[in-house]
């Protein structure tokens, strides 16, 4: 694989920035914009595409041809490395071969599986179930067996932290390494000083989640960098922004008959043109009428 594979990059971003933050975008139009502020890389979250696309939750209703459209899309509007969520995998270890094999193709810089039953939870909620260590680290060979191109990230979720406690957690990505996952995402971890250890441990780059609204607290990059921590996650950080920006809009709209009021707050006609390059396909349909006019003459 050549190497400026979207595996590749994403490791060469993981270099260049610690930590490195992966900001979620739950369409193409958000990857122009986030690209466009200087973020290096990008997530995909499977809540993301549940909540955005499908109004569902979070409890793996959707499925590998629903997130690898929204994959797609991204990855064609956008150079940055995408991380995508998988869950689980949809189903057995054939599942999640194909998975990693699919993502790849489509442009994916890599993914992350989790180690809960299929029947999985947000992980900032109650009543998570795992799977065994042996069935993950299963899941892990599969996708590390399956992946086209070497750089292609495999990252492994745990999210044993509020099941088992601290120790098995580290225990569980110990052994997640050993399968063969290039990185760990310990998630709902709720002290700052409890990624330290996970970073001592495993050898690997660690991803704190900071979603929001969730278990753990908001730290600021210069706290995570000073435990170790190698990735920081935004995974839909500007979704809940832009819902809330949505719903107020509505609200306006209903209530007084109009938007005026909402004109300061709105991106302008003019800035979106600008990220979606309009003047340029205007242009390129302009000069193909323009020849079509000739020929007919």
């Amino acid at each position: 694989m050549h190497s400026s594979s979207p595996g590749y990059l994403f490791r060469q971003a993981l270099l260049k920035e610690k930590p490195l933050q992966i900001v979620g975008v739950v369409n193409a139009y958000c990857a122009l914009m986030a690209q466009d502020v200087g973020f290096k890389a990008l997530y995909l979250s499977g809540a993301g595409v549940a909540n955005a696309c499908f109004g569902l939750p979070d409890l793996g209703m959707t499925s590998l041809d629903n997130v690898l459209q929204e994959v797609q899309r991204i990855t064609s509007v956008s150079a940055l490395p995408l991380l995508v969520d998988v869950d689980t995998g949809w189903g057995s270890i054939l599942n999640v071969a194909r998975t990693t094999s699919l993502l790849a193709r489509a442009g994916a810089a890599g993914l992350h599986l989790e180690d809960q039953i299929l029947s999985k939870r947000c992980g900032h909620r109650e009543g998570k179930k795992l799977i065994h260590v042996d069935t993950m680290s299963a899941r892990i060979r599969a996708a590390v067996q399956a992946k086209p191109d070497p750089h292609f990230v495999v990252m492994a979720r745990t999210d044993a932290y509020s099941v088992e406690g601290l120790e098995a957690a580290i225990a569980r990505s110990r052994a997640y390494v050993a399968a063969g996952a290039d990185m760990i995402f310990a998630e709902a971890l709720e002290h700052i000083e409890d990624y330290k250890p996970f970073v001592e441990a495993v050898g690997v780059p660690v991803l704190a989640n900071m979603t929001e609204f969730g278990k753990t607290p908001l730290y600021d990059r210069e706290a995570l960098k000073k435990v170790g921590v190698s990735m920081a996650l935004y995974p839909l950080t500007a979704f809940r922004a832009m819902n809330q920006a949505a719903l107020e809009t509505y609200q306006v709209i209903r209530e007084t008959g109009t938007q005026q009021s909402l004109l300061p707050r709105m991106q302008t006609r003019e800035a979106l043109y600008q990220f979606l390059d309009y003047v340029k396909y205007e242009h390129i349909i302009d000069e193909a009428l323009k020849k079509d006019e000739e020929h007919e003459a």
